[in-house]
């Protein structure tokens, strides 16, 4: 079976070819029209089951009810606060709630629209606080596109080229230990990655003013590192004194079953960027840290639309649904239980190269050829397209992986399905 759009579909998109920036990435004809749970429709009545979330965005499911609501009586009341010049309970409700999930260090937030903005009003935070102008982040990261979370943004060429100047950014190899920079393997590799850490940081101690990592990278290709590695830059960090950054934008919001996937290694950050699932669907970001770095004064930093009402009373609605039905708790079963079914494809399949993840955050790399670990990025884009025919959406990361990152609410039943589905548009290819 080969996905086609529908007619209806096919006019929107001739439409939006019309008017529509080209720089957008769609990866397949899909012309969405509404959403429940784990499953959207498109504008031709065809239902699929979502394993992307809207990119980890719907992680309490698709148009839940209880955000519906939420938003439904603040729209009665107010929708703009201009919250950087006018005070507002509504945005102050959403913090002390928010603040509730996270570690005690992390007392005062500064609000936004989306992840860029979030790492956007970090990256200035640190430059303020510190008084420094040096940057360090990861190869193959991810941390938006406007100008200076781009400086830091290495994850595909497409995204930097033409833009410089850029920030002053030193870039230093992440423990993706699948393909090791160094060519050595996990652990007898004296993580050689922490070794070249530390070094850029020499390169430009007197003149840091943070380190920005995603604890398991995204668009990157989901890579999860040694517990050894997160751990060992938040030592380096302390020892130079360096904030570090948690970029928590996709892996937040128990996507990895814990609230913040860097609880995972046992570490605290001094700074924390989030979005996507802490609004409900709605745009919101927030910009975590201490009182005592978050001492920019007035005007240093703004945001006309941040703490926008209707974002506030989503983002509550949707903490207070994720703490109610447990979905750190639903996260890890199921994705423990997807993990070990794909285990057992990887034995089956010789075109995946590689399995790893953390509850619902869980990515498949595939290769032509288990011994070169040549990248397989044609056979990704079939996969991806038979499992769109069959009713299932997917979405790449990195060069050649699949995630897999679909609606915290997820049951096992649906967990099932898409496997399946999965496993059948693998066959074809394999």
């Amino acid at each position: 079976m080969k996905y086609k759009p529908g007619s209806k579909s096919l006019k929107v998109i001739e439409r939006d070819g019309k008017v529509i920036s080209p720089s957008l990435t769609r990866e397949y004809e899909l012309v969405l029209d509404k959403t429940r749970g784990c499953y959207v429709w498109d504008i031709d009545g065809r239902k699929y089951l979502d394993f992307s979330a809207g990119v980890s965005v719907a992680n309490v499911g698709h148009n839940n009810s209880e955000v519906v609501r939420a938003i439904g009586q603040q729209m009665k009341k107010a929708i703009h606060p201009a919250f950087s010049d006018f005070y507002a309970e509504l945005p102050v409700r959403f913090v002390e709630n928010l603040l509730t999930f996270l570690p005690n260090n992390l007392n005062c937030a500064f609000l936004s629209n989306s992840g860029t903005e979030a790492v956007e009003a970090a990256l200035k935070l640190a430059k303020w606080h510190t008084n420094k102008k040096w940057l360090i982040a990861f190869d193959h990261c991810f941390h938006g596109r406007t100008m200076g979370s781009l400086s830091m943004t290495n994850s595909k060429p497409v995204q930097r080229e033409r833009y410089e100047p850029f920030l002053p950014v030193k870039h230093t190899p992440y423990a993706y230990c699948y393909r090791c920079f160094a060519n050595k393997t996990y652990p007898d590799c004296g993580m050689e990655c922490l070794k070249e850490f530390e070094s850029t940081i020499k390169s430009v101690k007197d003149d840091l003013a943070a380190v920005f990592i995603e604890p398991i990278q995204g668009e990157g290709g989901y890579v999860v590192p040694p517990e050894e590695f997160i751990k060992g830059v938040s030592t380096i960090c302390d020892i130079y004194d360096v904030l570090l950054c948690d970029d928590e934008v996709q892996a937040g919001c128990y996507r990895t079953g814990k609230f913040l996937a860097i609880e995972n290694f046992g570490v605290k950050p001094d700074v924390v960027a989030l979005s996507k699932a802490i609004g409900g669907g709605l745009p919101m970001g927030a910009t975590v840290s201490s009182k005592e770095i978050m001492d920019w004064v007035p005007g240093s930093h703004a945001n006309t639309m941040g703490g926008n009402l209707l974002a506030c009373a989503a983002g509550i609605a949707s903490l207070n649904y994720m703490r109610k039905k447990k979905l750190g708790e639903n996260s890890k079963k199921i994705g423990d239980y997807m993990m070990k079914r794909l285990e057992e494809m990887k034995e089956k399949y010789e075109i995946i190269g590689d399995v790893r993840g953390k509850g619902l955050m869980i990515g498949i790399e595939l290769v032509k050829d288990r011994r070169t670990k040549e990248f397989a990025r044609e056979e990704r884009h079939k996969i991806i397209m038979n499992a769109l025919a069959k009713g299932l959406i997917l979405l790449p990361a990195g060069t050649s992986v699949i995630r897999f990152c679909p609606p915290l609410t997820i049951t096992r039943k649906e967990a099932d399905k898409g496997l399946e589905i999965f496993e059948g548009s693998l066959k074809k290819i394999d």
